[in-house]
C-alpha cells in the first residue's frame, strides 16, 4: 500500500507544515475526482481481480484525499483529526504490510484453512467493505467511524495479500 502510505505520510506533512497546497485539496473538484476513482477502484477490483493490490492502494487513497477535502470545511482549521488520523493509517498499514509479509511461513493448516474461509464469505468482500468506507464519509458527526473501516478495509486487504502468497 505504498501509494496510500506516501499520500497519508504528505498529507501529514502539508496540515503540520499549514502548506498553502491544502487549499488545492479543499475544492470540490478534488472531491468528484477521488470519489470518481473510488468508485472507479470498488468495479475494477469486483471486474479484475489480478490487479486487486493496486485497486486497494489507489482506493485508499482517494478515498483519504476525499475524507480531508469533505471533511475540512467541518472541523476547525487546525484539528488535531487532520494529522492524527493520517499517522495512525501510515503506522497501521506499514504494520500490517510487515507483519503480514513476514510471518506467511509460521500459520498452521487449519489456521491458513479458517482464513480462506473468512476471505470467502459474502461479509467481508473487498467491495462491501469499501462500500461502507466510502458511506462512512459522509456521516461527520461519527468521526471516528471513518477510521474504523479503513481499518477493516487495511485488515481485509492484509488477509487477502497474506493468502495471495499461499
Amino acid at each position: 500500500m505504498f501509494i496510500f502510505i506516501a499520500l497519508s505520510l504528505a498529507l501529514c506533512f502539508l496540515v503540520q507544515t499549514a502548506s498553502p497546497l491544502l487549499n488545492i485539496l479543499d475544492s470540490q473538484i478534488v472531491i468528484y475526482i477521488g470519489v470518481a476513482l473510488a468508485v472507479g477502484c470498488m468495479v475494477g477490483n469486483i471486474v479484475k481481480k489480478k490487479a486487486a493490490k493496486i485497486w486497494h492502494d489507489v482506493f485508499a487513497g482517494s478515498v483519504l484525499i476525499v475524507w480531508f477535502a469533505y471533511w475540512r470545511s467541518s472541523f476547525n482549521e487546525d484539528s488535531p483529526i487532520f494529522f492524527f488520523f493520517p499517522l495512525y493509517f501510515v503506522f497501521m498499514a506499514a504494520f500490517i504490510e510487515l507483519f503480514f509479509a513476514g510471518q506467511h511461513q509460521k500459520i498452521d493448516t487449519a489456521t491458513l484453512r479458517q482464513m480462506q474461509s473468512l476471505v470467502k464469505n459474502i461479509s467481508v468482500q473487498p467491495w462491501m467493505v469499501m462500500l461502507g468506507v466510502l458511506v462512512s464519509l459522509e456521516w461527520q458527526q461519527h468521526y471516528l467511524l471513518y477510521p474504523v473501516m479503513m481499518t477493516l478495509l487495511l485488515v481485509r486487504f492484509a488477509l487477502f495479500s497474506y493468502l495471495e502468497l499461499e
